[in-house]
């Protein structure tokens, strides 16, 4: 066989394949012929079956192989674990923690004099077999429900729980009772990283060091169950005067609730609050009951157990408490110190308080209403509250809270739980402008467009009824009415019409706008009645309100607190920038149509006159006479007076028939009168200043209507009723403008009847049906089972007569 290369298809010489590259025979013409590569080799990377790989280029050169990415993986958990060996080995279990000796905190006025100051440490630890079995296992269904099967830390629940609060679903801790206890007793309640990360691995080393029992007993002894009650003795004395083991299941489940947020689930100082903490104290049991720690039978027996009163420390009397429970729940209702920080003390804080003008609100309600009280049952019902506002700053300058803290605990200017009457009118009339709003004929809005007066007339909505008929005070008609006159007299009838007019979610809206918080009971069912005042927000959500109309629409949030400081740093505070709530057009008008409340003869505000400044202000009373408010500004100063009825004894609102002697109390009297001795006092020596306002065209057109003289039933008291028109004073007509010195209260006589002639032409009506209404809201006079609540007020809103007065 030749050795010569193939030529013309023969066979050439055979080339050993361990033969170097260099002896492989050329192609044709001497051109080296590319080299294949040996089997598996690669060429920069080889492929299978010779194939050449391509070489990673562009965007693939920046993507990692999966081998880089378990070796990136392996190194990040080497990584970790030795991070944690490090941590366990390095952090040790330090000594108690000096805060959990707590400090008192200092409040000061406005002017630096101090308020008052608390924090007495109220603590006394106590055995973990001085506390009941089903105490303790309240506190595990609440807090760690596998506390004895567990370990230490819960590194998914810390991750479920940091989840829920970056997604929104609630702040949640994630914390088990372990975690818990070395933050109270080591560390400290400081939101950060590094105490977080101090609280794992102390929890780990501390849970092979103690017995879960000696960890238990001491999360019990250094909790915060809030009225500055450290610790479960503390909180049994603190709440049921008792020691704690003798707590009832029932009272150490709520004492349990407590855990979550001692001051809110407070049902003696927060009432509103009460389904909230029944709720939780439900959820605790229930909890009990899955972990048979309790049957259900047993379960089926607790009935709540409300606590007893609470007992002010010393030095919180009179209006101290008051103010200071109010800066408490300011400062951390605002996210700015949780409750537990707080209660560890140290903190100085300077309030926004006014002492002249707080001591002139106390003063005002002392010499107008509190000794006009007898000790008659009625007398007794009676409560009042007060806050008083800058509307260019939305600082709280005063607030008055009840007769004294160490009597009467509950705050009659924080609560929520009071129809506010005829005080919300405005914020429908200001909705009606801020959203061009018309009436059922096409009309525009504005005070001087007349609508029907007519007493139980019923509201119509596109031509259809809705089956809405409210009464006007004491039964009285008065025709064909504008809206100013109508507000100067608190027509219900009208602002019934003009709440349907404009529609009851843009009032709401608006409301909320203003200043009354979206949660307020009676808000969230925006029907008609809500024109009313059915709604219950609290004297400050509603001085909120009327200091936003009195800067032109601009609303400061309210604030309790100029600066806040600890160990000489001070405390971040909210952003106090101005936001416009309504525009300065409907502010203003709704300020015009309020003047003539205080100015005009009819208006049932007359007794603010004595303020001596001009003013702007509305009368209000709620549902049986169980409230009987006055809302006013001047320029520079906005002030709200509740006065309200409750049983000392059972918390029970009341009506105040017969208190102070007189048949009925009406937002024209004591609050007008509070109103106006507070306001002169807290302006004197600073000069007159007269509205600016801008007004809704046509705003300040003549109505054409007939005079709004009430005709109807008379009154059949032989007081004036309530929110009656009074007259001027005694000139028999207001005063052209305001002085130019502030005078002294004074306050005019006044009739008992307002004029009983009826209108001068006819007007359409729609009389109310005697039977009752299948439908709208609530029943007629004579009841039935209508729409919303039936025919009293105890099924939701019942019969006409139910709804707020003047």
């Amino acid at each position: 066989m030749s050795d010569d290369p193939q030529q013309d298809g023969k066979a050439g010489p055979r080339v050993p394949r361990w033969a170097a590259r260099s002896a492989l025979p050329s192609a044709a013409g001497g051109d080296d012929r590319p080299e294949a590569p040996a089997d598996g080799a690669e060429a920069g990377k080889g492929g299978k079956g010779g194939k050449a790989r391509p070489k990673r280029t562009g965007w693939r050169r920046v993507i990692p192989t999966w081998r880089m990415v378990v070796g990136g993986l392996l190194l990040i958990l080497l990584l970790v674990a030795g991070g944690l060996v490090a941590g366990y080995m390095l952090v040790p279990i330090p000594a108690a923690n000096q805060s959990a000796q707590a400090q008192s905190n200092v409040y000061l006025y406005a002017d630096g004099s101090q308020i008052a100051r608390d924090g007495k440490v109220n603590r006394e630890n106590v055995a973990l077999s001085q506390v009941p079995k089903t105490t303790q296992e309240a506190v595990l269904a609440a807090e760690d429900r596998d506390f004895y099967s567990e370990s230490a830390v819960d590194p998914v629940a810390m991750l479920r729980a940091a989840w829920n609060t970056v997604t929104g679903k609630g702040k949640q801790s994630g914390s088990t009772i372990t975690q818990q206890y070395v933050k109270n007793y080591y560390l400290g309640q400081e939101q950060t990283i590094t105490r977080k990360a101090k609280e794992f691995f102390i929890a780990i080393k501390l849970d092979r060091e103690r017995s879960k029992s000696e960890i238990l007993e001491g999360y019990l002894n250094t909790s915060y169950y809030g009225r500055n009650a450290y610790g479960i003795q503390a909180a049994a004395q603190a709440y049921y005067s008792k020691n704690s083991d003798q707590l009832s299941t029932a009272e150490g489940a709520y004492l349990a609730t407590l855990l979550n947020a001692p001051s809110a689930y407070d049902v003696a100082t927060h009432p509103e609050n009460r389904q909230r903490a029944l709720d939780r104290w439900n959820y605790v049991l229930d909890g009990m009951v899955k972990k048979k720690w309790i049957s259900a039978s047993e379960r089926a027996t607790l009935k709540f157990p409300t606590p007893g009163k609470t007992k002010p420390p010393t030095g919180l009397s009179g209006q101290r408490g008051y103010l200071v429970e109010a800066i408490k729940d300011y400062l951390t209702n605002n996210k700015i110190i949780d409750d537990q920080t707080l209660a560890t003390g140290g903190y100085r804080v300077t309030t926004t308080i006014d002492k002249k003008r707080q001591d002139a609100l106390a003063e005002a309600v002392d010499d107008r209403l509190t000794q006009r009280l007898g000790s008659s049952t009625t007398d007794r019902y009676v409560r009042a509250g007060g806050v008083s506002i800058d509307p260019a700053t939305g600082d709280v300058v005063a607030m008055y809270g009840g007769i004294d803290y160490a009597k009467q605990y509950v705050n009659s200017a924080t609560r929520r739980d009071y129809q506010v009457g005829s005080i919300f009118k405005p914020i429908v009339f200001a909705s009606a402008v801020a959203n061009n709003a018309v009436t059922q004929d096409g009309n525009k809005i504005t005070p001087n467009t007349v609508y029907d007066g007519t007493n139980k007339r019923m509201t119509m909505s596109n031509g259809r009824r809705t089956g809405f008929a409210p009464e006007n005070e004491d039964g009285r008609s008065y025709g064909p009415i504008s809206v100013s006159t109508a507000t100067d007299k608190s027509v219900n009838a009208v602002y019934a019409q003009m709440g349907v007019d404009v529609g009851p979610q843009k009032v709401k809206a608006t409301a909320i706008d203003l200043g009354v918080p979206e949660d307020t009971p009676g808000l969230g069912n925006a029907q008609g009645a809500i024109a009313l005042g059915t709604a219950t927000p609290s004297v400050l959500d509603m001085a909120q309100v009327y200091a936003t109309l009195a800067n032109h629409g601009r609303q400061h949030a309210y604030s309790l607190v100029g600066k806040a400081t600890k160990g000489g740093e001070s405390v971040e505070l909210p952003e106090r920038g101005a936001k416009t709530a309504v525009p300065r057009n409907a502010a203003d008008t709704t300020t015009s149509i309020l003047r003539s409340v205080i100015d005009s003869p009819g208006g049932t505000g007359a007794a603010a006159r004595a303020a001596g400044r001009p003013a702007a202000g509305k009368t209000g009373t709620a549902e049986e006479d169980k409230a009987a408010w006055f809302a006013g500004y001047t320029p520079e100063l906005a002030t709200v007076v509740g006065v309200l009825g409750q049983d000392p004894e059972t918390g029970a609102q009341k009506p105040l028939y017969g208190a102070a002697g007189l048949a009925r109390i009406n937002g024209g009297g004591f609050p007008a009168e509070i109103w106006a001795d507070y306001t002169a006092a807290a302006l004197e020596g600073k000069p007159v200043k007269d509205f600016d306002l801008d007004l809704e065209e046509g705003a300040s057109q003549t109505p054409s209507e007939a005079p709004a003289t009430p005709s109807g039933p008379p009154s059949t008291s032989a007081a004036p009723p309530t929110d009656s028109a009074p007259p001027t004073g005694p000139t028999g007509s207001p005063p052209s403008s305001g002085p130019t010195t502030a005078p002294g209260p004074s306050f005019p006589t006044f009739p008992t009847e307002a004029p009983t002639t009826g209108p001068t032409e006819d007007w359409p009506t729609v009389e109310p049906p005697t039977g009752g209404v299948d439908g709208g809201i609530g029943g007629g006079r004579g009841g039935s089972s209508g729409g919303m609540g039936g025919g009293g007020y105890d099924g939701g809103y019942g019969g006409w007569e139910n709804f707020p007065g003047a």
